[in-house]
């Protein structure tokens, strides 16, 4: 008999979002080009459930040339076009146009830096942040880290970048641990 495990409760019984809860979100991120994209497809998320995404998110790797930054940073209006018509992707003209232009924030932020990694990990002092929250309706949309980090990207030039959104990126990448109590993932306190 198949051990069932308690996941967070925004996790589904869909196999593709049970693989993504156990053995991503939520797993510290030090990779530039990974952190890259996941700040994309989250700004992609923007209105939407994030499972959406994730079912698009080979498909976004397809046509984004593998979130390649300075292949995306150089793309034209044929490009953009192409992208606009593709039923693969949220056909969003400001959320194509925002991952070409987070492309060449994330370059020139890299070249400024050293580190898009270092950057971001910055806002929770390279550590990761475990919530405490007991119940659902104490669970963060937003926290002081998210909204710096927030003002900072958009600084640079990052769109889609709002403080929700990265909270959610946060939770995604590792920075804060917000797996609910009962869920298997929980980082014990």
């Amino acid at each position: 008999m198949p051990i069932l495990l308690n996941r967070c409760a925004w996790c589904s019984d869909d196999p593709l979002y049970q693989n993504y809860h156990d053995y991503e979100w939520g797993v510290p991120l030090h990779d530039d080009q990974a952190l890259f994209e996941l700040l994309c497809l989250e700004g992609a998320q923007a209105g939407l459930s994030w499972i959406t995404i994730l079912k698009k998110r080979a498909h976004y790797r397809l046509v984004f040339d593998g979130f390649d930054a300075q292949k995306m940073a150089n793309y034209d209006a044929e490009k953009v076009a192409s992208l606009l018509s593709d039923a693969g992707i949220i056909r969003n003209r400001a959320k194509v146009a925002a991952f070409i232009g987070n492309a060449t924030a994330y370059l020139k932020l890299r070249e400024e830096t050293g580190s898009f990694a270092d950057f971001l990990w910055q806002f929770v002092n390279h550590q990761t942040i475990i919530s405490h929250w007991t119940s659902p309706k104490d669970a963060l949309a937003t926290s002081p880290e998210s909204e710096a980090m927030s003002k900072a990207l958009k600084k640079r030039g990052f769109k889609f970048v709002g403080p929700t959104i990265c909270y959610a990126f946060m939770q995604a990448s590792g920075m804060v641990d917000d797996h609910s109590p009962d869920c298997w993932k929980r980082h014990p306190s």
